[in-house]
């Protein structure tokens, strides 16, 4: 493996609270991860969810990586050990009662994103009809976010998932909220 190589400055990056180091792993990441889950779920949403407590649960940890080995085993490692829980957990519907929820890293942008520059200048319709074309679950979070100002704590609690999972869903619904507004005004 390459010394120095751009994931490696990346992840020690992450490893200092960088947000924009996180974006950037992300962005390079997930498609790797979600076309892994894909061939193990044949479902877009499970792959999807999968992939989104994947990222959560590496970016928690990114402390625990080790560059002896390529950042995508580990992620993919990660995304596998996941895969067989969740499918542990739909195989034997056991629910737990006290579910301890881990400390959060915050995932915030850096910079405004298209979506931020509408909303500031007040275009919502617009706005809205962007947001209508991401698939319900991330309209679900945008719209508890942005328009009931709720915390990533809330948004938790009300849709009943883990903070974290919460926090990578927004940032992956920015970002293709994001997309659609340039593919948008580029058209």
């Amino acid at each position: 493996m390459k010394k120095n190589s751009e994931t490696d400055v990346l992840i020690e990056e992450a490893r200092t609270g960088s947000q924009r180091a996180y974006n950037k792993l992300l962005n390079i990441y997930w498609l790797d991860v979600y076309r892994f889950q894909l061939s193990k779920w044949q479902n877009d949403d499970d792959a999807e969810d999968v992939t989104i407590k994947t990222f959560a649960k590496a970016f928690d940890r990114i402390e625990t990586y080790n560059n002896k080995y390529q950042f995508k085993t580990w992620l993919i490692t990660i995304s596998n050990n996941i895969f067989i829980d969740e499918y542990r957990k739909r195989k034997t519907e056991t629910v737990s009662i006290n579910k301890k929820e881990s400390e959060a890293m915050t995932i915030t942008d850096e910079e405004p994103s298209p979506a931020d520059q509408l909303i500031n200048q007040q275009n919502l319709a617009q706005l809205k009809a962007f947001i209508k074309q991401l698939k319900p679950h991330y309209q679900e979070v945008i719209n508890l976010r942005y328009f009931h100002d709720l915390s990533y704590k809330e948004i938790a609690e009300e849709i009943n998932e883990p903070l974290n999972n919460v926090k990578v869903k927004l940032l992956r619904a920015r970002k293709l909220l994001s997309e659609i507004i340039s593919e948008q005004k580029f058209n």
